[in-house]
């Protein structure tokens, strides 16, 4: 155990985070940067003594349970939590699911590509994050239960609208081997999740196509280049598909652009002037 790295570490995390970020008055006397150091105790189930006695270099070896308030509490990434362990002198778990916070400058990035329809799921396959164009080429996820969001769900399980099936896209059965692929790493990357394991058992219970898939054992996803929605009100948008890896948090941008000039091109902009408004949500 580090005492003293760990003790730095620790202020340096507690500094970064205003109160406002995990839902704290900033108050009128507040003098330093950061959370207080009760603060962060209150937040981590731990007294305020023990954590001083931390920041302090002071402190005996913390426990896996106290470690695991403490990334909470700071709100640490998968590589932060990770380091903590280590200075602590205790090997980190395995990361216990997949990550859903997305990323404030990912944020920021899908919604300044107004002419793209861009959204972030998670490794299961679910929307955490959308553009407005997204919601009006697909669907508006924001009137949907975070489980209802999930692209793999919504493959196997979902209902066919006029004999279309997912969004009527022209590759729904290459993208249903892409989700059981996807799934199997995320199985194996977080073995223990609740939500994980539940979902590939009720994938495999509802879905005759998913059990087969899920059956063959493969992991090699192959990435889809080009796909056209069927849109019942502009018709068919055909479009380049471009996905971005997010590794530090396994989550991945996904970009769909219509090539300039092209009637898909001008479908896409009258979608963006529609919006959701006028969306058939049963679809």
């Amino acid at each position: 155990m580090d005492r003293a790295e760990l003790a730095g570490f620790l202020r340096s995390r507690r500094e970064r985070i205003s109160p406002a970020d995990v839902g704290l008055a900033a108050g009128p006397r507040r003098r330093t940067p950061g959370l207080r150091r009760e603060e962060v105790a209150h937040l981590a189930f731990i007294s305020a003594e023990y954590y001083t006695r931390l920041e302090q270099a002071r402190g005996p070896r913390p426990s896996r349970e106290v470690l695991a308030g403490l990334a909470r509490a700071l709100r640490l990434s998968d590589a932060e939590r990770e380091h903590l362990h280590l200075l602590a002198g205790t090997p980190p778990d395995p990361a216990p699911g997949p990550p859903r916070e997305v990323r404030q400058s990912i944020l920021d990035l899908i919604h300044r590509l107004p002419r793209s329809a861009a959204f972030v799921t998670s490794a299961t396959l679910e929307v955490l994050a959308w553009n407005d164009l997204a919601a009006a080429l697909m669907e508006d996820f924001s009137a949907l239960s975070p489980r209802d969001r999930n692209l793999a769900r919504r493959a196997f399980l979902g209902t066919r609208s006029a004999g279309q099936r997912l969004y009527g896209v022209s590759d729904a059965d290459a993208f249903a081997r892409h989700a059981a692929r996807r799934l199997r790493t995320a199985a194996a990357r977080y073995p223990d999740d609740p939500e994980v394991t539940g979902l590939i058992r009720e994938l495999r219970a509802g879905s005759a196509e998913f059990a087969r898939l899920w059956d063959s054992h493969d992991v090699d996803v192959e990435p889809t280049l080009r796909k056209t929605f069927r849109h019942p009100l502009v018709g068919p948008v055909t479009v380049n598909c471009d996905a971005l890896d997010l590794a530090d948090r396994n989550q991945q941008v996904v970009i769909y652009t219509a090539v300039p000039g092209t009637p898909s091109e001008e479908a896409l902009r009258l979608l963006s002037v529609i919006g959701t408004q006028r969306m058939d949500a049963a679809r």
